[in-house]
């Protein structure tokens, strides 16, 4: 048998060999690193040339040592999969990174004990700030934030005992505006869908109660959840579950757009009309929302701006005047975008939607 020459292992590069091989000193491979924007395009150019040639491999550890700055921003979402946080995440990389920045994401998978862990690994990595999306920690992680030391910032929600800085919207009152929204087109038996059933989603749900409440119309039989992962499909099966159970059903809303979404097929299938038979109501105004058919109508989330706005305030505390902003809640609102899916009650309302039904594909 031949044996073939071991290949022998190139030493790691150094940040001399960097500063050699790009033609400048080893201080402005150091700030091209460390501060990007302070170093020509030209010599970036170079200096990122020959880190790639020699595989440099920049020793975090001792740069944090050196200069107390790790040029990293630990980021908590709830998922990864969700397109919710698509927007979100771009613009905290839109951002950062032009500044110099890595931006380290982690997945809480919607768990308070993932999330702590998450924090808990974040922290360790020594960031320059911590960025979440959720508002309730659990105690231990609560602790871990406020002596942090660093700008944290509570995104998606609004709490009134922010760790630090919170950025949000009003979860139970986009709740109560959909609601009130079906209820202001005369619809009265309106139910609702809602997975996961995280801080945000009871929220929602909450809204929804508050609504039907004021208006004497509450009634459990018209709520459907469960705790699993917000789909298309989940969406499709809540509905039919809730539909066998309140067949008079007049509107529905879903507590995210992927529900809503199932919805909207389910009746396809089913022949019901929307929003001819049923208005339908979701959550988040996602890319496909506009696109759907009917088009939905749902509560758009401001999810690119509280992004953008957490990585400005947290780039004036650290890199810029220090100062914080005045207000340490910023609520940033939300609104109801009005589509097709939605409609005025029809005057027989009080039809049941069992005589548009059919048991197999619509003809």
């Amino acid at each position: 048998m031949m044996h073939m020459p071991r290949k022998q292992r190139r030493p790691r590069s150094k940040l001399s060999d960097v500063a050699l091989r790009a033609g400048v000193s080893a201080v402005t491979v150091s700030r091209a690193l460390r501060r990007p924007e302070m170093v020509s395009p030209h010599l970036r150019e170079r200096i990122e040339t020959a880190i790639k040639d020699l595989a440099y491999i920049p020793n975090r550890a001792a740069s944090i040592l050196a200069s107390s700055r790790s040029n990293v921003i630990g980021v908590v979402v709830s998922s990864l999969t969700n397109g919710v946080f698509a927007d979100y995440l771009r613009a905290l990389h839109d951002m950062f990174q032009p500044k110099g920045f890595q931006v380290m994401v982690l997945n809480s998978r919607y768990s308070p004990l993932e999330e702590e862990k998450a924090i808990v690994t974040l922290l360790g990595q020594r960031p320059e700030a911590l960025i979440l999306t959720d508002v309730d920690q659990t105690p231990y992680a609560r602790e871990l934030l406020e002596h942090a030391g660093i700008p944290i910032i509570q995104t998606m929600g609004l709490t009134d005992r922010p760790v630090d800085i919170n950025i949000g919207i009003s979860q139970f009152e986009a709740g109560g505006l959909a609601t009130r929204h079906l209820l202001d087109l005369g619809h009265r038996r309106i139910g609702i869908i809602a997975a996961r059933l995280d801080s945000r989603t009871r929220n929602r749900v909450a809204g929804y109660v508050d609504a039907m409440k004021k208006q004497g119309l509450h009634d459990e039989s018209l709520m459907e959840w469960s705790t699993l992962p917000s789909t298309v499909k989940l969406g499709a099966e809540l509905f039919e579950t809730l539909l066998a159970r309140r067949s008079d059903l007049e509107a529905v809303f879903c507590g995210n757009d992927d529900l809503a979404l199932g919805v909207l097929f389910e009746c396809g299938r089913r022949g019901i009309a929307v929003p001819d038979a049923l208005s339908v109501v979701g959550f988040n105004d996602l890319e496909f929302a506009a696109s759907a058919y009917p088009a939905l109508t749902t509560i758009a989330v401001p999810r690119h701006e509280m992004g953008r706005l957490s990585a400005e305030i947290i780039l004036e505390i650290i890199r810029g005047s220090g100062k914080r902003p005045s207000a340490s809640r910023i609520d940033l609102g939300f609104k109801l975008s009005l589509r097709a899916s939605t409609k005025p009650s029809a005057s027989a309302a009080g039809r049941k939607l069992s005589r548009s039904i059919s048991t197999g594909p619509a003809t």
